[in-house]
Parts: structure tokens; sequence; C-alpha cells
């Protein structure tokens, strides 16, 4: 007999949260497990995470002081093949998030045919408040910590948010070195998103953004959208992903209409320039003051006429009050887990379509099973 949300909770032994991530994210899980008449056991196990790693490492700053850093590698499941799941850097983390994110990165594998399973992690430290020297030893800390947990053939990291190529050629320095002789040509598989230099694969750093487009491309003549040119655009977050997609999306013709981070929102009638705003940001670290674009307020982003709303940075930002504001024909969710339940069943309701993450942003951790 299937199991529902509610008893599988109850099983376990676990309160559900609602504004909680995890449990939004398993509750979906639970739900479609539900309605596949998937054996309770399956649901039981899909239910909880395989491991969950927690681990304290000490890290020597600039100053001559230690700070105790904690960080966090969650392995959901393995049974497709071994745990695969980006590494993040955020000061404001948790385990609870680093579990939501695990369990969808099972389902994206899964969905793609990737022989993976799914995991992820975190460093609870916000790498834009420490120096370089700072942040490769904590990297090379942390890669100690863990390197019981992780390998070639068992659980695979990869760069997510606050995390890039260089973080990810520390790790995997740190972990080659830690490793007898004659498993060192094989140690730098231990991570995925490399510099090319150091058997990292081309086109790594615009994969997930270029598969987006593609999703796209493939989707959008369905739903009755034949020309690019005829498209506008706006999105939320303009790190890699939000930076990545902007550009494609405007080579096609598409017009991006505003944008909005941590530092604020603009808009430009005509459309704002997506490679101009992408220097502009790399060098000022966000969208806020860049001269060829006028800065907006939330509610004037959320409520822009656009066809396509695509939210580009952390889980979720799009609440039941964001949505009841959007004015957009498609919500595409470029983030992991931006739309919180509530928000979801509002948009329906409204007739918004929505496409899902796990399918969108996929593009990335398929570059990195051909970098592996």
């Amino acid at each position: 007999m299937p199991m529902t949300v509610e008893s599988v909770y109850e099983e376990l032994e676990l309160d559900f949260e609602p504004d909680n991530v995890f449990h939004q994210v398993n509750s979906v899980v639970l739900q479609t497990a539900h309605m596949m008449d998937l054996p309770p056991r399956l649901q039981l196990i899909l239910a909880q995470p395989k491991n969950e790693v927690m681990v304290h490492f000490p890290v020597k700053m600039d100053d001559g002081h230690y700070r105790l850093i904690k960080g966090y590698r969650v392995q959901h499941n393995n049974v497709l093949g071994p745990f695969k799941g980006g590494i993040r850097y955020h000061a404001h983390t948790s385990l609870d998030h680093v579990k939501a994110l695990a369990v969808l990165m099972t389902m994206k594998c899964s969905l793609v045919r990737l022989p993976y399973g799914g995991a992820k992690g975190a460093v609870k430290v916000d790498p834009h408040a420490v120096s370089e020297a700072e942040l490769m030893r904590l990297t090379r800390r942390f890669t100690s910590a863990l390197a019981n947990n992780i390998g070639p053939d068992y659980d695979i990291p990869a760069p997510d948010v606050g995390t890039n190529q260089q973080i990810m050629a520390w790790m995997a320095d740190t972990y080659t070195n830690l490793n007898e002789p004659h498993r060192r040509l094989v140690g730098r598989a231990v991570v995925t998103g490399k510099p090319v230099e150091f058997g990292g694969s081309y086109g790594r750093e615009k994969a997930t953004g270029q598969g987006l487009v593609y999703v796209l491309d493939e989707v959008l003549p369905a739903m009755g959208y034949e020309n690019y040119q005829d498209l506008r655009f706006s999105l939320v977050g303009y790190g890699n992903v939000g930076s990545w997609t902007g550009k494609l999306l405007s080579e096609r013709g598409a017009r991006l209409e505003a944008v909005m981070d941590h530092t604020g929102a603009i808009t430009r009638e005509g459309g704002i320039d997506a490679q101009d705003l992408a220097r502009h940001v790399a060098e000022h670290g966000g969208v806020k003051g860049f001269s060829d674009a006028e800065p907006i307020d939330a509610d004037t982003f959320y409520q822009k006429e656009v066809e396509l709303f695509i939210p580009a940075a952390l889980e979720q930002m799009i609440t039941l009050g964001v949505a009841r504001k959007l004015n957009c024909k498609v919500l595409v969710e470029a983030a992991n887990a931006p739309t919180t339940p509530a928000a979801e069943r509002e948009l329906v309701e409204r007739d918004i379509a929505m496409l899902p993450a796990i399918l969108c942003n996929a593009g990335g951790v398929a570059v990195s099973y051909f970098e592996w």
C-alpha cells in the first residue's frame, strides 16, 4: 500500500516543517512517489539521505588568529552511480539546505540518464569576506577533513554558489597529495569543474546556462513561441548561471528587460546589454551602478511584463507574495528549488507554465560527467 507524506514522516519519526526547504523538496518527491504507487520501502529510502557528514576544521587567518569553520557533505543516494553534486561556500547555508540540494541532484542525474547518484556539500563561510590566501587554506583544510568521504569512484564534488574552478583545483590538488603515489594519476577526478589546464572540460563554465537555453530551444516552439526575437525575459541573479543565460538568450535575439541581484534591480527600455552587464558585475560584484540601465525597486522588477521569468540565484526566492506579483508567461527555474510550494500552486492557478530546475539546469552536471 503506497504511503502518504504524513505516514512516511510518522514512520521516520520526523516532524514536517512547511517552511523548511528540505521538507518542501521531500514532500514533492513523496507526493510523486505516492502517485506512482512506489513501494513503501523505496519511499522511506528516498525520504532521508544515505549519509550526512558534518565537519569542523580550524583555519589560520591572515592576522594569525584561528577560526573554526563548519562544513557539510550530504550523500543522498548512489543506486545509479557515484554520489555527485556541488560544493557551495555561503554564510547562511545549513544542513537542511544541503540535504534538499542533494535530493535534487539524485533526481536531476536520474532524469538526464547520467550514471550518478545525488550529493551536495557546503562550507559555512562568506567567500567574499576572506582573502584569497585564507580561501585556499580553508579549501585545503575542508578537503582534508572530508577526504575519507569523497573519491573519484565514490563521491565527486563540483562548483556551486560561491565556488569556482580555482577552488576545485585546490580540492583536487589536496586530495591527490593525500593519496598513495599509485592513486595520484586518478586523483584529479575527485572533482569536476576544474581549470582546463588541470583536467577540466571546455564549456564547463557556461554549461548550466547553455543547458537551460537548449531546453528552451526544444520546449518554447511547442508552447507557441517560434522566435526568440518575440521574447522578453527577466533574471534574478547575475552570477555564472544568470549571466550566461542572459548572454546566450540575447545572442538568439531575446530581450533582457530587467535584472535583480543582492545589490539591487535594474531595467532599460529597449533591453539591457547582457555582455556589458556581465563585465560590470565582474568588476563591481553586482548589478548596482550599471550606467546603461535605470535602478528600480523589487516590486517594479517582479511586475515587469515578460514572457520568461528566470530565477537564477538561491533557493526559495519565489515566495507566494512574489508569485502574486509576477507578470510572465513561463517561469524557468535556473536555480535549484527557487519556487516554494505555495508559490508553485499560485502560478499553476494563474496558468503560468513552469519548467523545473532538475531539467533546466542539468547542463552543468552533464558536462561534469564528460570531464570526469
